[in-house]
């Protein structure tokens, strides 16, 4: 999952005349009461299957990974697991670091720790890796494209922070540190961990880094839902 959508926790966009699509801090209550709730639900879980089979995508693209995906396609090398399923048990041991941070889970959260990583494992039974070069390489770009479709879709549904990124603003808020340095020193650690490891690391994770962030910088507006009172955030 992900870590470079982090970056767009905090954007908000407003237009003249409707209330300002804002990605607000709602506990897991307040998520399920701020309106809309059969859309959202609908593109959360739209969302987070893309985002399991943009991951799939690059994984047969076979061109490298993300950082966090490095780490986890290092740890199958080593385990008898499946790719999702270290997804889903890194999900879950990343979510223990939430409990010192003080922070809950919302459904977006738990869901995000278990369907990304079952899609994810569907996507690798059912595409076969290409051997072409041109068809690794649209599998690659497609993955990161969709991947930033993905992440647009589930963040903006409004239903709480995946592990990942929660780990992140939960280390921002209790530490005092920009979100940059956070960012970059987690990904950092997870890529060479990763590498270390054998994980898959190539072009496509430079073309991750690079991209991710303006791609959903762009689609996240458009798919924030906005709620029936966005200014009632947790203080």
């Amino acid at each position: 999952m992900p870590g470079h959508l982090r970056r767009t926790l905090d954007l908000v966009t407003a237009t003249s005349d409707a209330p300002p699509r804002q990605l607000a801090p709602l506990n897991p209550i307040q998520q399920l009461k701020a309106g809309h709730l059969p859309r959202r639900l609908v593109q959360l879980y739209v969302g987070l299957t893309l985002y399991g089979a943009s991951m799939g995508l690059m994984i047969q693209g076979n061109l490298g990974l993300d950082p966090w995906d490095v780490f986890h396609s290092g740890i199958t090398k080593h385990l008898p697991l499946s790719f999702g399923t270290v997804v889903i048990a890194m999900s879950f041991v990343v979510l223990l670091a939430w409990i010192p941070l003080r922070q809950w889970p919302g459904l977006g959260t738990i869901s995000n720790a278990i369907v990304i990583g079952l899609v994810t494992d569907l996507t690798l039974a059912t595409v076969d890796r290409p051997d072409a070069l041109w068809l690794r390489i649209a599998f690659m770009l497609s993955g990161v494209v969709l991947n930033a479709l993905a992440g647009a879709l589930y963040i903006g549904a409004q239903f709480g922070p995946g592990p990942r990124d929660g780990l992140m603003t939960g280390l921002v808020r209790r530490t005092g540190l920009s979100v940059r340095l956070v960012r970059t020193s987690l990904e950092l650690t997870v890529l060479a961990t990763g590498f270390l490891l054998g994980g898959s690391i190539g072009v496509g994770t430079v073309v991750y880094a690079l991209s991710i962030g303006p791609l959903v910088h762009v689609l996240l507006p458009i798919f924030t839902v906005r709620l029936k009172d966005p200014n009632h955030a947790v203080r």
